[in-house]
């Protein structure tokens, strides 16, 4: 039987600790350290050590004799959704899309395989039932073949149907979910999160399939788990809004393959989110007559133009010095 001991993870870098100290060693951060649960037996195998690439031993190649063909980009079938992404789907990318609870992750996330009935996509959730999900596909209005649902939250066997299923894409709802069982530590922690997404990142290389992980924020609005999820990945989406109005903001804080001072907007409706493609109409209401007080201004976040309305009050002072 394998001796258990414990050691201590950075939340912010990842690195590891024999104790406990207030300030991690590797990035400098305080009060990052979190304790858990360490097999030797894992550390003995260097099952904990994941590639994150293949190790197939490459030659270098010229970088002039290295060919990419810009079709092998995969379309989402949403013009919002291809426009932050440079174009579409990278074969092999690893795309992180984190959000606050209720925002709509998972619904942006399952409507891009109901929206293309031609991507061949495994969806994985470690949090619904298929039942459920079902019951959210029929609410977003549409249900084929090539959408082949997964509820596990075992890395080892979300490999092993991703290899029998062969699927164009693949959906991870959500990564704080899954765990590997060459890990003692429980789904969420450091080292699992890490190892999780080091395999899944090695399994998007070797077959040229793009996986979508949907990733849990923290109270200050980072994405939970170690930084070196979101250095790992190839692109990182932020999902903004307010769960009171119905409007969202899809940001690109990370790309490879693509500007990353893009967005996208949705309008969360009730068959799921529709992309707004002239937010302009949104943030400027229609008067029936001009009225005094009020300007229309341009204004540019990222590369995407706005017009927006500034209202201004002004009333008569009863002093000498006005008070705003």
């Amino acid at each position: 039987m394998a001796k258990v001991k414990k050691a201590w993870f950075c939340t912010s870098c990842g690195n590891e600790s024999a104790k406990w100290m207030g300030q991690c060693p590797a990035c400098g951060e305080w009060n990052t350290l979190v304790e858990e649960i360490v097999s030797k037996e894992s550390n003995a195998t260097g099952s904990r050590s994941v590639s994150f690439l293949p190790t197939t031993n490459p030659k270098p190649q010229p970088l002039s004799q290295i060919s990419f063909n810009a079709e092998e980009r995969i379309s989402l079938g949403n013009q919002e959704l291809d426009r932050i992404l440079g174009g579409g789907l990278v074969a092999g990318s690893m795309i992180l899309l984190g959000g606050e609870p209720g925002i709509g992750k998972s619904t942006l996330s399952l409507q891009i395989p109901l929206h293309n009935p031609t991507l061949k996509t495994l969806y994985v959730s470690g949090e619904e039932s298929p039942r459920q999900i079902k019951l959210r596909a029929q609410r977003l209005g549409g249900e084929h073949d090539n959408c082949f649902i997964l509820s596990e939250t075992l890395l080892e066997n979300i490999l092993n149907r991703a290899k029998e299923t062969q699927p164009q894409l693949i959906i991870i709802d959500s990564i704080q979910t899954i765990y590997s069982q060459t890990l003692e530590s429980s789904p969420g922690s450091v080292s699992q999160v890490r190892e999780s997404a080091a395999m899944l990142l090695k399994y998007a290389k070797e077959t040229n399939t793009p996986v979508i992980l949907i990733g849990h924020i923290t109270k200050d609005g980072s994405i939970a788990g170690p930084k070196i999820l979101e250095h790992i990945v190839d692109v990182v989406l932020q999902f903004e809004g307010d769960t009171r109005h119905s409007y969202r903001i899809l940001r690109s804080i990370k790309n490879r393959f693509g500007s990353t001072a893009e967005l996208a907007i949705f309008e969360m409706i009730n068959t799921g989110l529709r992309e707004v493609s002239n937010p302009s109409e949104m943030l400027i209401p229609m008067h029936s007559q001009h009225l005094s007080g009020i300007a229309i201004a341009a204004m540019l976040d990222g590369t995407r133009p706005f017009l927006i309305e500034t209202q201004a009050l002004v009333s008569t002072a009863a002093y000498g010095t006005p008070q705003r």
